[in-house]
């Protein structure tokens, strides 16, 4: 080879980088943040960093660049895609089943205590330290200030204090409550 070709910037390196931190969160992205999803996540991340670094170690020499590229793809792309992985997966649901949600959270009779209406929408934990989030059904959108604002608090139609609430759409909303607490506990 000559020099020039050993030296050419490899561009299947940094693409391999940031392939194998989509495959890393993956997981979480499809089956939320339980802590089986997590022992599986650090796995598949400890198997593909071992051979990022290996093949580093192979090609530091002839392709330098290339090979930093490679670790810093993998090391933005799997920082990026944790830190949206919820929001992506609860809105990839939300798009693909919300007709199926609605219709069974609007099948529930009308409650008599002025809650909303509201289905377990996800949850995960690990050791009895459970944290639940709700589908609610909003009619009058008074949740919006409190989506909007992203704040903790205690909002009419909630029987508990919660840490997060997020709009989907008009009318729809995810509850997250308090690790522990659920729509029939509050601590």
């Amino acid at each position: 080879m000559t020099e020039t070709a050993t030296n050419r910037f490899n561009w299947r390196l940094p693409f391999c980088g940031a392939l194998g931190a989509m495959i890393v969160v993956l997981p979480k992205m499809t089956f939320g943040d339980d802590f089986g999803t997590f022992l599986y996540t650090v796995g598949i991340a400890a198997t593909i960093g071992l051979i990022l670094v290996v093949i580093a170690i192979r090609t530091i020499r002839r392709q330098s660049l290339s090979t930093l590229s490679m670790l810093v793809a993998f090391c933005s792309v799997l920082w990026l895609l944790w830190t949206i992985s919820d929001y992506m997966r609860t809105t990839g649901r939300w798009l693909i089943h919300s007709k199926t949600y609605k219709a069974k959270v609007l099948a529930q009779a009308n409650p008599t205590n002025e809650e909303f209406k509201h289905l377990e929408w996800d949850g995960w934990g690990f050791a009895g330290s459970d944290t639940t989030v709700y589908l609610v059904f909003d009619p009058h959108d008074s949740l919006a200030m409190a989506a909007k604002r992203g704040q903790p608090g205690k909002f009419n139609g909630i029987p508990c204090e919660v840490p997060g609430v997020r709009r989907l759409e008009d009318d729809w909303y995810t509850v997250q409550f308090y690790t522990n607490t659920d729509w029939s506990h509050c601590d």
